[in-house]
């Protein structure tokens, strides 16, 4: 069992920047692959970056370049630096966690966080 914690959500103006923690408890986490997923109302949970056990990272193709994913297994946290935001990036960010490789599907996770909102305004 994983526990996960998002914070660092709140309101930006386009073009500015947050970080975005996920502070997790329970078994060992560097056994995890990690991802960020994101969830407007009325839509379906969206994936945003992923990072594997060993650090190797992956984005969706919109998040290239803005947003970078990373972990440090001795603080048990996951996080997501987000730069050069844009209005259409506000949603409730989830962090999620898996005992095996990265993948892009929220289905394919087995433990979520509460999510942390991330407003983006004009």
């Amino acid at each position: 069992q994983v526990q996960l914690v998002e914070s660092g959500g709140g309101l930006v103006q386009a073009g500015g920047s947050l970080s975005l923690s996920c502070a997790a408890s329970g078994r060992t986490f560097s056994n995890y692959a990690l991802g960020w997923f994101r969830q407007t109302p009325g839509k379906e949970r969206e994936f945003v970056a992923a990072i594997s056990k060993n650090s190797n990272t992956y984005y969706a193709n919109s998040m290239k370049g803005r947003f970078t994913i990373s972990r440090d297994n001795a603080k048990n946290t996951l996080y997501l630096q987000m730069n050069s935001l844009k209005p259409e990036d506000t949603a409730v960010y989830y962090c999620a966690a898996r005992l095996s490789g990265v993948a892009p599907r929220p289905n394919e996770y087995d433990y979520w966080g509460q999510g942390t909102q991330v407003t983006v305004s004009s």
